[in-house]
């Protein structure tokens, strides 16, 4: 079922989950190692979908990265964003979720999951508001009740949360507020 970002759907959300490769990267993954063979790994992330993510936490909603590919990149990301980091083992993501959900109290249908690829699925199924990626797989899109114009790894996360936001009422708060702030001279 398709439906638009709407205030009835997105005021009923309280948890963002966002899948890392290919939604928060473009699905790239630079690796190789260091003279002294220590491996490392690098990943693109869109700088414009930080300040997404920000809002979003900014607005009350609890945001977590969950991904199926364990990374030290991503978890400095998420650190970086101050979010929470899960791990769901070779794209094993329904019982990390279920967990942290009952963790927290809140219900499937309160959750959003911003997603791209088949190991998705089985989440987007379940959750309040499915949504897929510009590049996702037909599959994912196929299940998504929403489909950013963005691409993985561009700014999709951050047209989600501009657009979940407007939905919500809650866009142009946000924005004075950011402002506001920034407005101040720095201490």
């Amino acid at each position: 079922m398709r439906f638009a970002l709407n205030a009835t759907v997105a005021r009923r959300i309280r948890l963002v989950a966002l899948d890392v490769d290919g939604v928060l990267t473009d699905g790239g993954i630079y690796m190789g190692a260091t003279s002294d063979e220590t491996p490392i790994e690098f990943k693109r992330f869109d700088i414009t979908d930080q300040l997404g993510i920000k809002m979003l936490g900014w607005a009350g909603l609890d945001v977590i990265l969950l991904t199926g590919r364990g990374s030290r990149a991503s978890r400095l990301r998420a650190d970086e964003l101050g979010i929470p980091y899960y791990e769901g083992p070779g794209g094993f993501k329904v019982s990390v979720l279920e967990r942290v959900i009952g963790e927290r109290g809140i219900a499937w249908d309160e959750t959003a999951c911003v997603c791209d690829d088949l190991a998705d699925v089985p989440i987007l199924q379940k959750a309040g508001l499915a949504v897929a990626v510009a590049n996702a797989v037909p599959e994912v899109r196929a299940v998504a009740h929403w489909t950013t114009n963005r691409r993985g790894g561009h700014g999709a996360v951050r047209e989600f949360a501009e657009t979940f936001l407007r939905a919500r009422g809650d866009w142009n708060q946000r924005v004075s507020e950011y402002h506001a702030v920034r407005g101040r001279t720095a201490q």
